[in-house]
């Protein structure tokens, strides 16, 4: 799978410097996967939820929250947001989640 795009990564690790291990593990993950649907993901991540048209990642051991849309027929995963748990138990991305 390709992301678009990776700088929320980054911005995020650099606020949160004990993210970035976990996080790095996460990428290479989705970028030897291929998705088609859902269910794919599921078999990636088994902890991986959907809102709306988003996909919702648990990642470092929950603490950390991963929203993306993605476009299984180009293989494209579009990076939302990144999060920590207590951003995310805030519900302010929830918006961009959105048709």
């Amino acid at each position: 799978m390709r992301i678009i795009s990776e700088k929320p990564f980054r911005d995020f690790w650099e606020k949160h410097p004990a993210a970035e291990s976990s996080l790095k593990i996460w990428i290479q993950r989705v970028r030897a996967a291929v998705w088609d649907d859902f269910s794919y993901v599921r078999k990636t991540f088994n902890h991986a939820d959907i809102y709306k048209c988003c996909v919702i990642f648990d990642v470092g051991g929950n603490k950390y929250r991963v929203i993306a849309k993605i476009k299984y027929e180009w293989k494209i995963v579009y990076i939302r947001c990144v999060l920590t748990h207590v951003e995310y138990d805030q519900d302010k991305w929830q918006s961009d989640c959105e048709e």
